[in-house]
């Protein structure tokens, strides 16, 4: 179980990071948010020009802190890793407030039949710019590098600062907490090729969109495909002792877990059967699961 932090928590605060980063903190606490949604500013706070990496909630308070952590330069991009309702609605106003344009992850909106799988997400994003993996925006003294990493959402996208080895993570790799997976958009399979590419990457440091800092990201990303591949072989062993729904994984695979978290849990693990079922490892027949 997560143990959030005691408050006072920064909310609101323009905290630097590092020479180039500065981090404030949205009020939008939550067991799938820990403290809040952390918006990034990244330039010289004494340069020019900067960038805002998702620029959370629209909440009139945590637009006006990126403002004033922005303070006097201009914003030359805002950047979304992907568009959940905690990261992406803030880019609106704040575009309209700036002129600044919006740039980074690609819109998505899904409409499928049944309980609605795009209810997460911001139907008002509109992206002025759609960055490729690779594509990347460059300021005064600063440049942001497009890593495409989708799983998590399928339109998810890190963004690293070349010039500190510094990569902004999004809801990717976190170090509070793993990332959910959700279906339909989410993709298992996708997820852990994502994690397995950073692994190949020799980046300094994580800033995610929530919690701490990760000064030893490989080392974490290398605990997270261990524990992603734990937590399939639990999935393989109970489907061994007997067929089951979704829903009766969880008291096995979960023990103690808080029970506001517990409609996660089990889209992680539909997320872990469907990767399954696509390697022909898992079959589902009447909602209920069975090896093959």
């Amino acid at each position: 179980m997560v143990t959030i932090p005691e408050k006072p928590w920064p909310t609101g605060l323009a905290e630097d990071l590092e020479p180039l980063v500065r981090r404030v903190l949205a009020p939008n606490p939550s067991p799938y948010t820990f403290t809040g949604t952390q918006t990034y500013v990244v330039g010289a706070a004494d340069g020019p020009d900067c960038a805002v990496i998702d620029p959370g909630p629209a909440e009139p308070e945590h637009l006006a802190a990126i403002l004033a952590a922005v303070g006097n330069r201009r914003i030359l991009a805002i950047m979304c890793t992907h568009t959940h309702r905690d990261h992406s609605p803030a880019a609106a106003p704040l575009a309209a407030a700036t002129g600044a344009p919006i740039v980074g992850c690609a819109p998505l909106v899904l409409a499928v039949d049944g309980p609605r799988s795009d209810e997460a997400f911001d139907p008002t994003y509109a992206p002025d710019r759609v960055l490729l993996d690779g594509e990347g925006m460059r300021g005064t003294g600063w440049t942001l590098t497009a890593v495409a990493t989708p799983g998590h959402t399928s339109n998810h996208l890190c963004f690293a600062l070349e010039e500190s080895g510094a990569l902004f993570t999004g809801d990717h790799v976190m170090g509070w907490s793993t990332s959910v997976v959700i279906p339909p958009d989410g993709d298992m399979g996708d997820y852990m090729a994502s994690l397995e590419k950073l692994m190949a990457r020799e980046d300094r440091v994580y800033h995610s969109a929530h919690g701490p800092a990760i000064d030893k990201p490989r080392q974490l990303v290398r605990g997270m495909i261990g524990h992603r591949r734990q937590r399939e072989n639990q999935i393989l062993r109970l489907l061994g002792e007997a067929a089951r729904p979704v829903g009766g994984f969880i008291p096995e695979m979960y023990k103690g877990l808080d029970e506001r978290l517990i409609p996660a849990a089990e889209m992680s693990v539909t997320a872990h059967l469907l990767d399954l079922e696509k390697r022909g490892m898992a079959r589902e027949d009447a909602g209920v699961w069975q090896p093959v």
